[in-house]
């Protein structure tokens, strides 16, 4: 492209000095150019379609990098998944023990209480009744309890 524009250059200063410059000797160097910038035109083009097939290459790289790393987490996930799931059940099950002992412990202890009030309850009327005979013997016999 160079070399072309110093022709035209030496042409441009010949057709300034030169009265009898003719205008068609430029028609040649003016079809160079347009070969010229015909051929640069392709090889931008075909620079550019490499560019293109190279961008696309390295998106699927990165996609296929992203597919895969997205399977790695989620397969990492689904693991974290399950284990917090068992630890879950795990402690679900130590909770339903420990309130099935709690209950039993209350069953016991309800059934203790009302022992222990069914044996007060005879305790006290075992009292009242040896108390009450105690006075019965003592208005049969004439005598007053101290107390």
């Amino acid at each position: 492209m160079e070399a072309l524009l110093y022709q035209f250059t030496l042409l441009s200063n010949q057709a300034c000095q030169d009265k009898n410059y003719d205008p068609s000797s430029t028609d040649d160097l003016m079809k160079l150019f347009e070969i010229e910038a015909y051929k640069s035109w392709v090889a931008m083009e075909l620079e550019q379609e490499m560019e293109v097939k190279e961008a696309e290459v390295a998106v699927q790289q990165a996609e296929d990098y992203l597919d895969s790393d997205m399977e790695s987490d989620m397969d990492e996930f689904r693991r974290f998944e399950e284990e917090m799931e068992r630890m879950a059940m795990s402690e679900l099950e130590s909770l339903e023990r420990t309130a099935e002992s709690a209950r039993k412990m209350g069953n016991l202890l309800e059934k203790a209480a009302t022992f222990a009030s069914k044996k007060y309850m005879e305790a006290a009327l075992n009292s009242a009744t040896a108390s009450m005979k105690t006075a019965w013997k003592g208005l049969s016999s004439k005598k007053v309890h101290p107390s």
